[in-house]
């Protein structure tokens, strides 16, 4: 696991983070893996409580994507409640592997 300790906020995101834990994905328009994800990641928030998912597309968010070292999407931070990344997903990840993901995090 390779991530950077600094914490988001909404405001980095545009988006509320979860309550118990943030899905935050980085993808981009033209891809189709970041759209399995995305329906993967919601399938997982629509039955976790306190977890919400954020996308940011990575030519919108390119200070975002460097400053955590984006180099190929999908690809997912697991954030704490304060926006701290705890994990890193990177590719789709199945729905087992994101649910198990969230379990031991959240």
């Amino acid at each position: 696991m390779t991530t950077t300790p600094t914490a988001l906020t909404a405001d980095d995101l545009g988006a509320p983070l979860g309550e118990r834990l943030t899905l935050l994905q980085f993808s981009t328009g033209f891809c189709a893996p970041c759209r399995a994800a995305r329906r993967v990641l919601e399938r997982v928030v629509d039955t976790s409580e306190g977890v919400a998912h954020v996308e940011v597309d990575v030519a919108d968010h390119a200070a975002l994507a460097t400053r955590f070292e984006v180099t190929a999407t999908p690809l997912v931070l697991l954030l704490d409640p304060e926006g701290t990344p705890l994990a890193r997903l990177a590719g789709v990840p199945t729905l087992a592997q994101a649910r198990a993901a969230v379990a031991a995090l959240g």
